[in-house]
Formats: structure tokens, sequence, C-alpha cells
């Protein structure tokens, strides 16, 4: 077995090996507005729940070259965000919004996605998800890098909650109707797949 130091490693070397161990990662599709009034939408895989008391997600955000991305600045300016479970049916479109364009220009139009209004948040989320988490700012971070950040943390808080009916019975969703993808390394992505069960212990 091969054992790797960290600080032999380039950066590039590392987020590679990083990306390519720790699969597959779930992927959020989050909807922000700029001081402008801007929707914009980004797909992020450093995703995953953070406490169900309260309801609680954590996104990292990565910077490049030190520099905030338009939906960390946003989030942390407004206070406000929408989470989007990324499906085999929407996937195609929110690769899309991966785009880099310029502050002013919206990705929910470049993919043609439909906004759709909140509840309880002014910023809209979009119609083509089954699942989305309407989110208020918890706690930001800044962390990493050797100069300035590296990334910036967010923790949000859901606080409303919005999916598709006929994937919901019983207090219980269906993985397969949800049909949610994840991010590998490179262009690669994966579906759920086969499905086991491992009963703990008691």
């Amino acid at each position: 077995m091969l054992s790797i130091e960290p600080g032999s490693m380039s950066e590039r070397e590392i987020y590679k090996f990083l990306i390519g161990s720790i699969i597959p990662r779930p992927i959020a599709f989050v909807t922000t507005i700029s001081k402008d009034g801007n929707l914009n939408g980004a797909p992020f895989s450093y995703f995953n729940i953070v406490s169900s008391n309260p309801p609680m997600i954590s996104l990292s955000i990565q910077r490049s070259a030190g520099k905030q991305k338009d939906t960390a600045r946003n989030i942390i300016e407004s206070k406000q965000f929408v989470v989007h479970i990324v499906d085999e049916q929407n996937v195609e479109k929110i690769n899309q919004t991966a785009a880099s364009l310029p502050s002013n220009q919206s990705e929910i139009e470049l993919a043609n996605l439909t906004p759709i209004e909140s509840v309880k948040i002014s910023v809209p989320g979009v119609k083509e998800a089954k699942i989305r988490m309407e989110c208020s700012l918890e706690h930001s971070l800044e962390l990493g890098g050797s100069d300035t950040p590296g990334c910036d943390l967010i923790i949000g808080k859901v606080v409303q909650f919005h999916i598709e009916e006929d994937i919901y019975k019983n207090g219980r969703i269906n993985p397969n109707g949800l049909a949610a993808v994840s991010r590998l390394a490179g262009n690669d992505y994966a579906k759920i797949g086969e499905i086991f069960e491992v009963k703990r212990p008691k």
C-alpha cells in the first residue's frame, strides 16, 4: 500500500486524490441572489448533512486564487439560499450552470431552468428539482489556504422542505423515485445503483 504525506504533493494532486477517494459525493445545486438582484445557480459536491435537530446542511465552496465565488458572497451578504438535490432528470441542465459566467449573468437562464418562489425566504428555487430546501445562513467560516483562505464553509439551517409528492410515502423518500446522482472524479457521475441492507447491531 502507498503511503503519501500531503506536504509532498501539489495542490492539484491532493485535489485529485480527494475527489477520487471520497466517492460518491452528493451534489447540491444552490440558488442565491446577488446585491443587484441577479439569480445565481451553481452545483457543489462538497456538501452534506450537519444536524437533524435543527436541520442543518454544509457546503464547502472552494475559492480560486483566494477569490470568493459568487455563491459564497451572495449567501454571506443575503443570509439566504436554496439547496436542490441533483437527479438523473435534471443533471444535464444543472451541469450547464457550472460554466464560468460574469456575475451579472444568470446561470438559471442559461440552463433554461424555471425559477419558483420560496415560502420562507426571498431567494427563488428551481422547479426542475424533486427536492429543494430553503435555507438561512447559520455560520460561515473562512478555511484553508496559505496566504488567503482556500474555501468558505457554509452551514445553513433548513427553514422549509419541498418534496415531490410521488416520491414521499410514510415519512420516507423513495431513493429510486428521487434518482439522485453523485459526483465522482473528472467528468464522471454515478446513479444510485444496487441497494442493499446491512442491519445495525443492537
